[in-house]
């Protein structure tokens, strides 16, 4: 299990394949699989089962899973795509980093 740079509610942009140079925020993170959701990106469709949650059934859209390597996080100063460092603050606590600015990324 790795520790992912990127968190859910973060701003990122697809690096690659068919939803390249798209941004969307983060749903959720499978951290097994190394993979997230990225609100309506990657769409696909799926034939689904009447259920409780879906009561008529038939052919749904949803999220599909990204590679986390398939992604950078987006710096709010730099304006852009960024890779991300973690930094030890004055009062021990961890953050991360813009490597192109320095600007912390956590809230």
């Amino acid at each position: 299990m790795m520790n992912f740079k990127i968190r859910k509610d973060d701003q990122v942009m697809v690096t690659t394949g068919k939803e390249k140079g798209k941004t969307g925020k983060v749903m959720r993170v499978i951290p097994d699989k190394e993979t997230l959701l990225i609100e309506k990106l990657n769409i696909v469709k799926r034939h689904q089962k009447p259920s409780q949650k879906y009561k008529h059934g038939g052919i749904i859209e949803k999220e599909a899973p990204i590679a986390v390597s398939n992604v950078m996080l987006l710096c709010a100063k730099c304006k852009g795509p960024v890779r991300v460092g973690r930094k030890i603050l004055d009062d021990g606590k961890k953050v991360r980093v813009c490597k192109k600015c320095g600007e912390v990324l956590d809230k």
